[in-house]
């Protein structure tokens, strides 16, 4: 599993792999907001993000590795519990309070006879959300955690988008001429950026491992020295290259 989930790359593509019309369900009509927020499974399997997002992890990798040690971790950054007892094949979740859930986030929900990984699908209210999957077993309210689980958000971010552009510019924009799409070198250029700000000592990834040298302390050494001025050539690039 890479730094960002499919469902954050489809949210980043916008309608770029949407289905145009939605499917019958049960013979009824569906709402009409519902058009074109379905993703087309026979445009791009998921297999295929997967390998991208693993791609855009190796970059965000090599980018990063002269100031923490990789690959990067997840850490748990919010707790929860649940208002009400889950039954088996449910996919529907209460949860006891208001909490800062969006599409893409990893749930796990731990009991004392084990654990099941999740990824949200759509939140339908503050406290209520929907799984991708349905849990399989059964979860009561009093015995059952649920934490989220996320890589920083900055490399969350930055991998997200860089698998994107990756599979829009592919299977897109290289049909057309340019084969570089402009959305596609938008999307590469802000990843690039944070990374740049990573790099620079603007952004830091809590929780990570940092490697130093001079000093014993990781968390005292000396920032990498990296110009400032635009068109340097540590300076990292978005767009054509």
């Amino acid at each position: 599993m890479g730094y960002a989930t499919t469902q954050q790359v489809y949210d980043i593509l916008a309608q770029a792999l949407t289905s145009a019309t939605n499917s019958v369900v049960n013979g009824q009509p569906v709402p009409l907001w519902t058009f074109g927020k379905n993703k087309s499974n026979n445009s791009i399997p998921d297999d295929v993000v997967y390998q991208y997002i693993t791609w855009a992890g190796d970059q965000i990798d090599a980018a990063i590795s002269e100031l923490y040690l990789t690959p990067l971790c997840e850490k748990v950054d919010l707790e929860l519990s649940l208002l009400v007892d889950i039954d088996a094949y449910n996919d529907t979740i209460e949860l006891n309070k208001t909490s800062p859930l969006n599409p893409g986030d990893t749930l796990i929900f731990i009991d004392s006879l084990g654990e099941e990984r999740h990824t949200v699908s759509s939140v339908v209210n503050t406290t209520t959300i929907e799984l991708q999957e349905p849990l399989l077993g059964i979860y009561h309210a009093e015995t059952t955690r649920v934490v989220r689980v996320r890589y920083p958000a900055a490399i969350n971010l930055a991998c997200a988008r860089l698998a994107a552009a990756s599979i829009y510019d592919k299977y897109f924009a290289s049909q057309s001429s340019p084969n570089v799409s402009d959305y596609g070198k938008t999307l590469r250029g802000w990843a690039l950026s944070g990374l740049n700000d990573i790099l620079q000592g603007v952004t830091i990834l809590h929780g990570q491992k940092r490697i130093g040298h001079r000093f014993f302390n990781p968390n005292l050494r000396d920032r990498y020295g990296l110009p400032p001025i635009e068109g340097s050539d540590r300076e990292m690039k978005g767009g054509d290259r």
